[in-house]
């Protein structure tokens, strides 16, 4: 049903198949990547039962922003893009959209979203600038340091906290215990990504953790999986959730379990699986979360 649509979008544009590989919308892995920790909050901050306005809100808003990310990514790389094998045909590289166009479909991305985010309050409304900041900052940092999966991390999770005051007004100290574990998992998933570009990265000279961790890569990725769990278990202490809540940890447990397994050659198609099951641990640990307030 959803390739049916983006097939159906570009038959009323022959151009829209461009912007729709532009905003990677053909590829949603990095929706879900951004929206299951956004709804553990959501979750969370309504006690089981989310605005179902706020529910909409930030769903459509991790679309969005996610598209907007996306395109201020490829402007970023555009001139580095074609000399890596997996970026080399990305539209703003082909010339198939121009560097205006993609600095302008960015800002329509961001004042949509920005549009979404008045429906809520000026805490969430202050809150959403330094989002934004991090989401524009985020691609350029691969030119000036060896932790731009950081600063993804804090982005990737700053619709956590804007969740909590949309829901209830408040950012309590909790809540910065899930952005922590959702940072600590970011580094380590988008360690994997990097994995995958490590030999181009070092040729064209653009750094990332990938390259800083170098052949402790996977013990490093381990160590902050094992710290995002054992943040997310200090803050389902906090939020006092239970034994679905933990099962659904167990089972996150299990799926990075298998991501350091799968990747031990190295081997680049390999580390690109292990990132793309983290679509799974975000999954299971919302499931929990949804379960855990259902069945009380």
């Amino acid at each position: 049903m959803y390739q049916s649509l983006l097939k159906s979008l570009n038959r009323l544009n022959p151009r829209a198949w461009d912007f729709i590989q532009l905003t990677r919308m053909d590829k949603p892995i990095g929706v879900y990547l951004l929206l299951w920790p956004t709804l553990w909050a959501l979750w969370i901050a309504g006690e089981g039962r989310p605005s179902l306005a706020n529910l909409g809100i930030f769903v459509a808003g991790v679309v969005l922003m996610r598209a907007a990310g996306c395109v201020i990514n490829d402007f970023a790389d555009r001139k580095v893009d074609g000399h890596v094998k997996r970026t080399e045909a990305r539209p703003l590289v082909s010339g198939k959209i121009s560097s205006k166009e993609a600095l302008m479909f960015f800002a329509v991305l961001v004042g949509i979203s920005f549009v979404l985010v008045l429906c809520t309050n000026a805490q969430t409304i202050g809150l959403s600038v330094g989002g934004l900041i991090l989401a524009a900052s985020y691609p350029f940092m691969k030119r000036y340091t060896y932790y731009p999966q950081v600063v993804l991390g804090m982005a990737f999770s700053w619709g956590m906290l804007m969740a909590f005051t949309a829901e209830t007004g408040e950012l309590p100290a909790a809540a910065w215990l899930l952005w922590i574990a959702n940072l600590l998992w970011t580094v380590a998933y988008d360690t994997y990504y990097a994995m995958t570009d490590r030999d181009d990265d070092l040729r064209i000279g653009v750094k990332s953790t990938a390259i800083l961790f170098g052949a402790a890569d996977r013990l490093i990725i381990v160590i902050l999986q094992g710290l995002a769990l054992a943040c997310l278990l200090l803050a389902g202490a906090r939020f006092d959730l239970g034994g679905w809540f933990h099962a659904g940890l167990a089972v996150a447990a299990l799926c990075f379990a298998w991501q350091w397994w799968h990747s031990r050659e190295r081997e680049r198609m390999a580390c690109f699986r292990a990132f793309l099951h983290n679509h799974w641990v975000g999954l299971a640990i919302f499931v929990g979360i949804v379960l855990d307030y259902a069945l009380r």
